[in-house]
């Protein structure tokens, strides 16, 4: 079985939050890293100051396709965002399963 373990930003994130990471909260982190309201960073994201609480507040998940284009926007890879909405997927099914992504050429 090849688990890998926790980077150490994601367990640094996790401590603070009190929580696993979702995509809500890494976007949460960043905007607030780089002191950004929610309706600055909703709008540099292309959408609602309301959507984008509910993402925070994991009362939306948002597609693989979305979350890239999040990364690509906030100039960040999208292989950590990508991941965070499969798992959120995942575990909205109830599905004991955790979530890696590689990106292929």
């Amino acid at each position: 079985m090849n688990i890998r373990k926790k980077s150490e930003t994601i367990k640094y994130l996790e401590e603070i939050t009190g929580r696993p990471l979702t995509l809500g909260g890494l976007l949460e982190s960043i905007r607030l890293g780089e002191e950004m309201s929610q309706i600055v960073f909703a709008k540099k994201l292309g959408i609602s100051a309301s959507h984008l609480c509910d993402i925070e507040k994991g009362r939306k998940v948002i597609s693989p396709a979305r979350a890239a284009r999040f990364a690509k926007v906030l100039g960040r890879s999208p292989q950590q965002f990508v991941r965070l909405s499969l798992q959120e997927l995942v575990d909205e099914a109830v599905l004991k399963m955790k979530v890696s992504v590689v990106a292929i050429r």
